[in-house]
């Protein structure tokens, strides 16, 4: 049998993507621009109703805890609850003190670059899935008002970087129990879970390789930041994980430490 006779032959035409057909996909596309719809909903109206609430987000001594709120923390209002008030304090805020707090690592979630890419196909179809047209007939990119903003996210991960420090000072603290001495409660692993997934999701940043590697003409001259950047490149494979795990679970350790400040459930003692 020749070449030729074993050929497949390919009929050209048919039916082509275009304004009228945006996509030639067959599979669910839209199940997953909806779900990420649904998700960041959900995170950012629970997220405003807790940071109005101004109550139920600190567990102190008077039941041998020392657990708050990664919403609220660090707590830097003057009419903070007792035990929950930073080193310094805002005492003309009157408001609740999330209000201060939640513009930094909010700000640090809305302009990160997978962020940026999850909600600008999920919300504005832009575009909404690989292989789908892009819902708008002009791209301006990133230049203009307000988006011109999304440059300011390395500013806000340093931002993060700092409250991924306090948070863990948060975690350290969750070990105390007054009155009681040290020891481990579902608090102090809800606490501790929390700041290592922020620091995971920071580290994993892509401004944070850029940091640590970028720039650089020669790794053979910057071997300190070498080991660094090919210790993070990982890290980075995984930023999505990352992103998604610390967004659910900061929304967990509010309502874990709301739950328990507000009496509905006991934060129990594992040792």
């Amino acid at each position: 049998m020749t070449a030729l006779e074993s050929s497949t032959k390919v009929q050209l035409g048919g039916t082509k993507g275009g304004p009228e057909k945006p996509t030639l996909r067959q599979d669910r596309w839209k199940v997953q621009p909806l779900v990420t719809v649904a998700v960041l909903t959900a995170f950012v109206l629970y997220s405003t109703w807790a940071a109005f609430q101004n109550k139920y987000y600190f567990v102190g001594a008077n039941v041998h805890r020392d657990l708050i709120s990664p919403f609220y923390s660090p707590c830097v209002a003057g009419d903070c609850v007792p035990g929950a008030k930073f080193a310094f304090a805002v005492n003309r805020w009157t408001l609740s003190p999330a209000l201060l707090i939640l513009i930094f690592p909010l700000g640090f979630r809305l302009t990160c670059y997978y962020y940026r890419r999850s909600y600008y196909r999920a919300f504005w179809w832009s575009p909404p899935g690989c292989a789908v047209a892009d819902a708008h007939g002009s791209y301006s990119g990133e230049t203009r008002f307000p988006l011109i903003m999304q440059n300011a996210h390395r500013y806000f991960f340093y931002a993060g970087l700092v409250f991924n420090v306090l948070l863990t000072y948060d975690a350290i603290l969750a070990f105390q129990q007054p009155g009681l001495g040290w020891g481990v409660t579902v608090g102090t692993v809800v606490l501790v879970v929390n700041a290592a997934l922020l620091w995971l999701y920071s580290v994993s940043c892509h401004a944070c390789r850029h940091l640590c590697g970028g720039q650089v003409k020669s790794f053979k001259a910057h071997p300190l930041r070498y080991r660094i950047w090919k210790f993070l490149t990982p890290l980075n494979a995984k930023h999505m994980n990352f992103a998604w795990a610390s967004l659910v679970f900061v929304a967990v350790a509010d309502v874990y430490v709301r739950l328990v400040a507000s009496g509905a459930i006991s934060d129990y003692k594992l040792f």
